[in-house]
């Protein structure tokens, strides 16, 4: 049929060139913005699972800058405290040397002095002074808050917590051991040897944690005597004795399962009596069972201690003497209790933790599973050591462990416990950083990695198959093109026929 009112092929040729001409639009879009998706009308399923993705990958960025944020404050922190060891180091070098009286001027100990007072000057000063962006970190700013302490401990030590908003961390104990001495009482019968065997000797060998040593008493020695001669060698074995009634209790000074007494009867002289273990359950009485007479020490006899065992938060802590600890994400803690309470089996109430620590949020979303607190406790000279030694300051000028007329060996025990201070803080600051934070920065890198590439495949552009698109969409416009020319001429057939 031939009409010329409407030109019905054009229309459709014309139709045609206009859809080629929005593909083509399309591609040369996407090659010039390198996304496949625009807008919504692109892929609507597509965008929201890009814009998901996207959100995604900016929550691990954030997450990856805070864990390497929190890696710097762990750096700046551990070369403060790598400086107050050396210090500390110092400290221990000048106690041993001023300890050696014979050959040392009374000057020569003032001047050790002087150097102790200005190396306590400089831990205080670095401790005042660590700082990051202005914050400071180990002046206990960064030290975990604390409430409700019991009168059972004798020290505590909070490493790490996790504490939701607005909201306290109770520390419950349940003590299901008792701590103990490690202990042998020697029973003589008597308030002093008596010795059948003529000129013969009482001779026992007595070995503790810290050594060995061996004693000889003659016949009519006070037991108070022998005491104190063993006595006055406990810094060399570790074991101190006292009277009780007929008999001598040898102790270690310290509790749990690393210390031990042994006691070995050499030559009894004829002395009556017996070596006994102390009891489990009263480690102040002997246990009868455990009898052996003197004359039938064979081989030492041999008693250990016994660490604590305690539940708490619901979890079994890690015995060493009178410390109880746990540590795992929730809750890092170490107890000490005191003597009595480390015996008494039963439920103490600890502290409550209300809040502290530096808390860094390494991970993708803002919960309290992604949040972590690094306790960083104040590292100045007066807090430095424990409550059994005593405290850095005590080796100050005039003070109980000065090195002019001071106990140095007082001073040397309370240097050596401030050295495992700062060496267990250092240390738990090296697993914060290459545990907790380097796994995490590990972790997040590799989840940036497969979201972004989530991400890229849905929503970037494929530049091999839009280019084939735009080539084929270049040919069909110019056929579309030359379809609209050819409807059109089409029409002018008619006049042929006028």
């Amino acid at each position: 049929m031939s009409r010329i009112n409407n030109n019905v092929s054009s229309l459709i040729a014309q139709r045609v060139l206009g859809q080629q001409n929005k593909g083509l639009s399309k591609s040369l879009e996407r090659l010039s913005t390198g996304l496949r998706i625009n807008r919504g009308s692109d892929d609507p399923a597509g965008l929201i699972a890009s814009e998901k993705l996207r959100a995604e990958k900016t929550r691990i960025s954030s997450a990856l800058g805070n864990a390497e944020r929190a890696d710097q404050v762990a750096n700046i922190a551990e070369g403060g405290l790598q400086e107050i060891s050396n210090l500390l180091i110092e400290v221990q070098s000048l106690v041993s040397q001023t300890s050696s009286e014979g050959g040392l001027s009374t000057e020569e100990k003032e001047a050790n002095q002087l150097q102790i007072d200005a190396i306590l000057g400089t831990i205080d000063q670095i401790a005042n002074t660590t700082s990051f962006q202005g914050t400071k970190l180990l002046n206990g700013n960064y030290d975990f808050k604390v409430e409700g302490v019991s009168a059972s401990l004798a020290d505590y030590n909070v490493n790490g917590a996790k504490i939701a908003q607005g909201s306290d961390v109770d520390v419950q104990t349940i003590i299901t051991a008792s701590a103990q001495h490690a202990g042998v009482f020697i029973s003589a019968g008597a308030a002093a040897l008596n010795l059948t065997d003529g000129d013969s000797r009482f001779v026992i060998e007595l070995a503790g944690t810290k050594g060995s040593r061996q004693f000889s008493f003659a016949s009519g020695t006070t037991l108070t005597d022998a005491a104190a001669s063993i006595n006055n060698f406990k810094s060399i074995t570790g074991v101190s004795a006292a009277v009780s009634g007929t008999g001598i209790v040898l102790k270690t000074e310290k509790f749990g399962s690393a210390e031990f007494v042994s006691v070995d009867v050499v030559d009894d002289g004829g002395q009556a009596g017996a070596v006994l273990t102390l009891s489990t359950t009263n480690e102040d009485t002997a246990t009868a069972a455990s009898a052996t007479a003197f004359s039938a020490v064979t081989a030492a006899i041999r008693d250990d201690g016994q660490d604590i065992g305690a539940i708490i938060n619901g979890v079994t802590a890690r015995g060493k003497g009178k410390t109880a600890s746990i540590a795992n994400d929730a809750l890092d803690v170490s107890l000490t209790f005191t003597d009595a309470a480390s015996s008494t089996l039963g439920t103490v109430n600890a502290l409550t933790v209300t809040g502290g620590g530096a808390k860094f949020n390494i991970g993708p979303t803002v919960d309290i599973g992604n949040q972590v607190r690094l306790g960083l406790g104040n590292v100045a000279s007066r807090k430095l050591g424990d409550e059994v030694s005593g405290y850095l300051t005590a080796l100050g000028s005039g003070q109980s462990s000065n090195l002019i007329d001071g106990n140095l060996e007082d001073g040397e025990k309370i240097v050596a416990a401030a050295i495992d201070k700062v060496s267990s803080l250092r240390g738990r600051i090296g697993a914060f950083q290459k545990f907790t934070v380097g796994s995490a920065i590990n972790a997040l890198g590799i989840a940036l990695e497969n979201t972004t590439s989530a991400e890229s495949l849905i929503r970037d552009t494929d530049f091999a198959k839009e280019t084939a698109n735009l080539t084929r969409s270049q040919i069909l416009v110019q056929a579309a093109n030359s379809t609209v020319g050819l409807a059109t001429q089409s029409s002018q057939s008619v006049l042929s026929l006028l």
